[in-house]
């Protein structure tokens, strides 16, 4: 969420910490713990799966203002270079426990109060359809338009209903479509390091060249769909772009419909701090279709594939995360920022949100869909050691590695899962300006800026997490 400074700066003048009321928000009351849908082998020889896909772009786009999401505030868009979409992809195991649906979303962030809205729309034909699990997740577009409200005129939300009801029945229409399309498939796995492109902007240099592709082929030969995983940015158009569009993964997702003729469902990784692609080149509109058609490559390249089991187990868990950041507290407060907030008495300020994290196993691999921009250290390991961090606090402070905690080292993280809790960073790096918190990025002893934590929860973010997913694995083991 690289545009959350700037409401910094629109209310830095008149913003003070909200002193929390009892009794405006419910309690935050304890949340059930979930259950393993687990079978334990599978009934059928083959997936059943199904791609559909909406486009989401206003018909009088050039006639209102819609602000453009990720950089700069107030930034209306002036044109379209590609149509950004939703596309949806449709799973069912058929082991008679009903079907998973995956959407992602060409937008830069999605809330859970939003993510609830959408599938209480759906309720009634995901229920006739037979879906057990429906997850919307975004691709982290900084050329889309604005879904959260934060790139709008500040101190006025950017977040245009009527857009929003776009969204949402790109949503349903793409889910339906995916229904409609369903067949049966096998899936195979597939995985190509990609050299050359990321840039991870804060040190520690930690983060996955992994691209990760499940390919499905229907046996019926018909066109095959590519579920993709890459940790990346899609931020390749840059703040001074006011053209529409879903950034370098359209390119990506278009050479390979291109090459193969198979559609593609795209998400991100662990992303956080800061993972981005380089440039290619100096133009940068052609810049980001060449990093699309690279990736592209990429994903054409994999050669050694496994053919994965027919099953899908899933845990789904909902958490309290707590509310350190004033300026997020305040823009929910004033509507900018649409979310439900719960009372909890030891909170910093009185008040947590609600959020959630699902667990998949997918043939025997490992994926945990997490509702934020997670720091890739907090995923693979590799924490500042206290000489190298902000103010010499050791790694002990830290949780406990997510792959670690998993037992699986190739732990397929995907990011924007559900929510957008904005950055999640390790404690022994978390630094705020002493004067201005949340409101100003600090600089440490060492020199570097601490940017990234305007843009988060707080502290506290990562180890409960990481204790989420702990107890999550707990259960996971005893099946």
């Amino acid at each position: 969420m690289s545009a959350k400074s700037l409401l910094s700066k629109a209310l830095k003048k008149s913003v003070s910490v909200p002193k929390f009321r009892r009794g405006k928000f419910p309690d935050a009351s304890p949340l059930p713990e979930g259950k393993f849908d687990k079978l334990d082998k599978a009934p059928a020889k083959h997936l059943t799966a199904g791609f559909g896909k909406a486009a989401i772009i206003p018909p009088d786009l050039l006639n209102k203002k819609y602000y453009v999401a990720g950089y700069n505030i107030n930034n209306p868009a002036t044109g379209i270079l590609d149509v950004p979409h939703v596309h949806a992809l449709w799973l069912d195991d058929n082991s008679g426990r009903g079907a998973v649906v995956f959407v992602s979303l060409d937008a830069v962030g999605i809330l859970n109060k939003d993510i609830n809205d959408v599938k209480a729309s759906m309720a009634g034909f995901l229920k006739e359809a037979g879906c057990r699990s429906i997850n919307i997740l975004c691709t982290h577009n900084h050329a889309g338009i604005d879904t959260m409200g934060l790139w709008g005129p500040l101190p006025l939300t950017g977040r245009n209903p009527k857009f929003m009801e776009i969204v949402f029945n790109g949503i349903n229409t793409a889910v339906r479509k995916a229904y409609e399309d369903r067949r049966k498939a096998d899936v195979y796995l597939g995985r190509i390091p990609v050299e050359g492109m990321q840039n991870d902007h804060r040190t520690p240099v930690v983060y996955s060249k992994t691209l990760t592709r499940f390919r499905i082929v229907p046996t019926d030969g018909s066109r095959e769909i590519y579920f993709i995983n890459f940790a990346a940015h899609s931020e390749s158009l840059g703040g001074g772009n006011s053209l529409v569009s879903a950034d370098f993964p359209a390119y990506m997702r278009e050479k390979i419909l291109e090459e193969t003729g198979a559609e593609t469902v795209y998400c991100v990784g662990a992303i956080g701090g800061m993972i981005s692609m380089d440039r290619i080149g100096d133009d940068i509109v052609e810049s980001t279709k060449a990093i699309g058609r690279k990736v592209a490559e990429f994903t054409l390249a994999i050669e050694k594939e496994e053919k994965i089991k027919p099953e899908i187990n899933f845990m789904r868990q909902e958490f309290y995360a707590e509310v350190d950041n004033h300026v997020l507290m305040l823009a929910t407060k004033i509507g900018i920022l649409k979310a439900d907030r719960y009372h909890k008495k030891s909170a910093s300020h009185g008040y947590v949100l609600k959020s959630e994290m699902t667990y998949f196993e997918i043939g025997g691999v490992k994926m945990l869909l997490l509702p934020c921009e997670i720091f890739p250290e907090l995923v693979f390991g590799g924490y500042l050691s206290s000489e190298e961090s902000a103010e010499g606090k050791g790694p002990e402070i830290n949780p406990t590695p997510l792959t670690e905690i998993a037992g699986e080292e190739e732990l397929l993280i995907f990011g924007l899962a559900n929510d957008e809790l904005g950055y999640v960073l390790p404690p022994n790096d978390f630094l705020l300006d002493a004067n201005m918190p949340y409101l100003e990025k600090a600089k440490d002893r060492l020199g570097r800026n601490h940017y990234e934590e305007t843009n988060s929860l707080g502290p506290k973010t990562a180890p409960t997490i990481a204790d989420a997913f702990a107890r999550i694995m707990k259960v996971v083991s005893k099946q």
